[in-house]
């Protein structure tokens, strides 16, 4: 039974976050038209927060009712892991050729998601710093750090994320009213549809969430490397479909902004919001550290290929999947006590 509903909680959650973030994006998209929003900050902005919904809902879900932030965190960090080394790939190989970029995406975007990265390492350090616990040694004789992570530290990313958000808002006013489309667009009916369309996420992720646990409880490992992974990769199915479909369509700087503004969100919003929703949280740093310092080895890897020629090209899109299956390797590894870079045993 508890297997059954491993395999169908996951089938279910993913298939659910599918079809309602599929619509939920169509809706945005048509929002954005209908005003007259610009495609790179339709991409890095409303259709990256809409794909980001999963990932938002699970930092929630976590911390509030399952009382597990650790869960929601490893899924978020995991989620951008997902969306920084899978997707552009994906995009790739489904365009059957390389996947553009610009000198204002990857300094512009690119660049500030880099920031966000750093940022939420340093907040995350600061509630080691003036929110140490102490140390908690393990039977092996390793030592995990961990602190408090308050609401007023929440703040700083969130702040930085209204830095990100006015520099959007530059670009919109800059872009000539003419470029709205409001013929066929009912906004009253869309704006409908994303309510029911969130109603909707919030079920399939909380259906993903009780399948880490139970996958935590039956394999008597941490749900946070289950979070890191199989969570994870489903709440970003949405990102991928976003981005692909733009690539297809031969919007490359829409599909990459859409890569960088879904982690901007997830690092900047989805994070704090779950510590301001359920107060102050224990962070376990020793486990949180080396997760953060592969999202930064992903982001080097990633941009250093955009910058070779201003694009990702499909050898390039082979060594970020074997990168990210050995991300997966490094994660099953730890779960079962092969290695214990985590401290987890």
């Amino acid at each position: 039974m508890t297997v059954a509903f491993v395999i169908g909680g996951t089938l279910f959650g993913s298939a659910l976050l599918w079809v309602s973030c599929g619509r939920l994006e169509e809706a945005t998209d048509r929002l954005a038209r209908y005003h007259g929003i610009p495609d790179a900050v339709k991409g890095s902005v409303l259709l990256a927060v809409a794909s980001s919904m999963p990932e938002l809902v699970t930092a929630l879900l976590a911390s509030s009712v399952h009382q597990d932030f650790e869960l929601g965190l490893a899924a978020i960090i995991g989620s951008a892991i997902f969306n920084i080394l899978v997707i552009p790939a994906c995009a790739v190989y489904a365009r059957g050729g390389p996947l553009g970029a610009n000198r204002a995406l990857v300094y512009r975007e690119a660049q500030f998601y880099l920031i966000s990265v750093f940022v939420l390492m340093v907040t995350l350090s600061l509630s080691v710093i003036y929110g140490g616990l102490g140390t908690q040694e393990l039977p092996g004789g390793s030592e995990i750090y961990s602190g408090e992570f308050s609401r007023s530290l929440a703040v700083f990313p969130l702040l930085l994320y209204g830095l990100y958000l006015y520099i959007q808002l530059q670009e919109v006013r800059q872009t000539p009213d003419k470029n709205r489309l409001r013929d066929g667009i009912n906004a009253t009916k869309e704006g409908g549809i994303l309510l029911v369309c969130i109603g909707l996420i919030l079920v399939g992720v909380e259906v993903l969430l009780r399948v880490a646990i139970t996958l935590g409880e039956m394999l008597e490992t941490p749900t946070f490397l289950w979070g890191m992974t199989i969570v994870a990769a489903a709440t970003s199915v949405p990102d991928t479909f976003v981005s692909v479909r733009a690539s297809v369509l031969g919007r490359d700087e829409s599909s990459l902004s859409n890569v960088f503004g879904s982690n901007v969100f997830d690092l900047l919003v989805a994070v704090p919001l779950g510590v301001i929703v359920a107060g102050s949280i224990v962070v376990n740093f020793t486990q949180i550290v080396p997760m953060m310092m592969f999202l930064i080895l992903a982001t080097v890897v990633m941009l250093v290929f955009m910058l070779r020629n201003m694009e990702i090209n499909i050898r390039e899109s082979h060594i970020m999947i074997l990168l990210y299956v050995a991300f997966a390797i490094w994660m099953t590894l730890e779960a079962f006590g092969f290695t214990s870079v985590l401290g987890v045993r």
